[in-house]
């Protein structure tokens, strides 16, 4: 490197604060207490499968 090449600094802002609340919030957040479609679907399946091999 030359005497001459100069160090370039990069400055970067800093990053925005974070809302604390947030996380709270979204650990709190429920989704739905039953199963989805698929599974419903699933266990009828397995269930006629069972009833099936019984007879």
């Amino acid at each position: 490197m030359s005497s001459s090449a100069r160090k370039i600094k990069l400055h970067m802002p800093p990053p925005k604060p974070r809302n604390p609340f947030v996380a709270a919030a979204a650990q709190r957040k429920a989704g739905s207490h039953r199963k989805s479609r698929a599974a419903e679907r699933r266990a009828d399946k397995m269930a006629l499968q069972r009833q099936l091999k019984e007879v």
